[in-house]
């Protein structure tokens, strides 16, 4: 643990718990894929699948815990209770398509290949894409409110220290690597790209978040 590593740690909680107050203040999920946040369950679900075989410290348990129930818990809120307010023509994007790549990926490019190895290879490389179908809502509309926003921005902030932890560990650490989570990771965080650059010239400044439509 460094305090990079800590920071991202902290910043996907925050994201979490911003995402969650958002809902339940509102009682609306407008503006929120559903989508993605099903693909995070299953990001969670087959990459702590090694809590069954091995544990590591109370931290990183509690903390597979936390992002399993809460994924969970966001996906029940925008499937029962706040089912009316979301908008499914918004939220278009094939996830299946994701889901295939991510496992063919897996099978081909797998940390190793042992069915708990292939498995967090898949969570890892599904982690990379899952936030595309928020990033097409939020330009299929063209806005998005400030929470969503921050939401978001912590979502891809949390990714982006991980790539600093990375450095951080391959300099400290004697014999360090993880391609996998490396390269997904970049992937990852150019995805963010456009949005950060927006948020960054508009939101901090006070303006409303808004993308070319």
């Amino acid at each position: 643990m460094n305090i990079f590593r800590l920071a991202a740690d902290l910043l996907h909680l925050g994201s979490i718990f911003i995402l969650i107050a958002r809902l339940r203040q509102t009682k609306s999920c407008a503006g929120i894929s559903l989508k993605t946040q099903g693909l995070y369950v299953l990001v969670f679900a087959t990459r702590y699948l090694d809590m069954l075989t091995s544990f590591v410290s109370a931290y990183n348990t509690l903390m597979k815990l936390f992002f399993l129930a809460s994924s969970g818990y966001i996906v029940f809120m925008m499937m029962s209770p706040l089912k009316p307010t979301y908008d499914k023509a918004l939220d278009t994007l094939r996830i299946e398509y994701l889901i295939a790549g991510a496992a063919v990926f897996a099978l081909l490019f797998p940390h190793k290949y042992t069915v708990l190895e292939v498995l967090w290879s898949f969570s890892i490389y599904l982690e990379a894409v899952a936030i595309m179908p928020q990033l097409l809502q939020m330009k299929r509309t063209g806005e998005a409110d400030n929470i969503t926003s921050h939401y978001v921005f912590a979502l891809g902030g949390y990714r982006a220290l991980y790539i600093v932890n990375w450095i951080y560990r391959y300099y400290t650490e004697d014999s360090y690597s993880d391609y996998i989570a490396w390269i997904a990771g970049v992937v990852q965080t150019v995805l963010y790209g456009d949005f950060f650059y927006i948020y960054f010239t508009r939101i901090l400044k006070g303006k409303t978040f808004k993308l070319p439509v």
